[in-house]
């Protein structure tokens, strides 16, 4: 199932992994990898899962090029496995959650894990939060090793309920003696829907902590000021919003959710709105 050109010889690896599909609030997830991809040194893609027919294609569609005008190539989605260095050896897994076979799926990733020598792994994305843009973003992590969730610090344990495929990896990686940390950005609801610079920084600078990974943040805070910029000018208009923000700013304990806009009508008009300024 899993196509291998070659392992690369590494040293003390680890593994972060971004696979969408389930929740990626502000692309979080998805965001941090491809920045991550850009920084690597010496990058080399050695791996792939063709999920042609392992998907809904319905939902998650290939893509069409036309190449010289006349032919037409088709692009499936797939998984890719890449590796590189950051201050030290690393190995990035994303790509879209297969609709099928998840345990075959992702357990040929965890057999890949521990040929590369895996000592640790991350998960990243972002969820939908009760949370104000102007403040900080929190990050929350579940592990599957003690050590690691103690370095986390903060941690999530109450919840209960339908999963994706990366938490599924999560616990697999960890039962194969792997220690996985999951860190989820929270986003705030109304600004969940579209590419959120904030959760991708958050992300990485919580990544680069306590993977121990060499990345340059730098290039984002330029981007995490001009987003900032445009959603308050995205905002302006919407003083109801501005109301629930200022009550969530507040700290107040009886915020009502059913006020803010749902995210199909406000989250469409600010990035509606940030497309039109970049």
């Amino acid at each position: 199932m899993i196509e291998i050109d070659t392992l690369p010889q590494l040293r003390d690896p680890v593994l972060v992994v971004a696979l969408a599909g389930w929740v990626d609030a502000g692309l979080a997830g998805s965001g941090s990898v491809a920045f991550l991809q850009e920084q690597v040194d010496q990058p080399r893609t050695f791996g792939r899962i063709d999920l042609g027919d392992l998907m809904d294609l319905q939902q998650t569609r290939p893509t069409v090029h036309l190449v010289d005008g006349v032919s037409r190539e088709i692009d499936w989605p797939e998984i890719t496995l890449s590796s590189g260095r950051l201050g030290r050896d690393i190995v990035l897994c994303s790509g879209p959650e297969p609709s099928l076979r998840w345990r075959a799926v992702l357990g040929e990733l965890v057999d890949v894990s521990l040929q590369l020598g895996v000592t640790e792994a991350f998960s990243v994305g972002g969820i939908p939060a009760m949370a104000s843009h102007r403040r900080p973003l929190g990050v929350l992590a579940t592990g599957t090793d003690e050590a690691l969730v103690e370095r986390a610090g903060a941690w999530r344990q109450d919840y209960s309920g339908p999963t994706g495929a990366q938490s599924v990896l999560q616990v697999m990686l960890g039962d194969a003696g792997i220690p996985t940390l999951a860190l989820w950005a929270q986003v705030p609801h109304y600004l969940a829907g579209g590419a959120s610079p904030p959760a991708i920084r958050a992300v990485l600078e919580r990544l680069r902590d306590l993977a121990h990974v060499s990345v340059d943040l730098e290039g984002l805070d330029a981007q995490v000021d001009a987003y900032d910029h445009r959603v308050e000018e995205g905002l302006s208009d919407r003083p109801d919003v501005l109301e629930v923000i200022d009550a969530i700013e507040a700290g107040e304990d009886e915020v009502d959710e059913s006020e803010l806009p749902s995210g199909d009508e406000l989250a469409s008009e600010i990035e509606r709105f940030l497309r039109d300024q970049s």
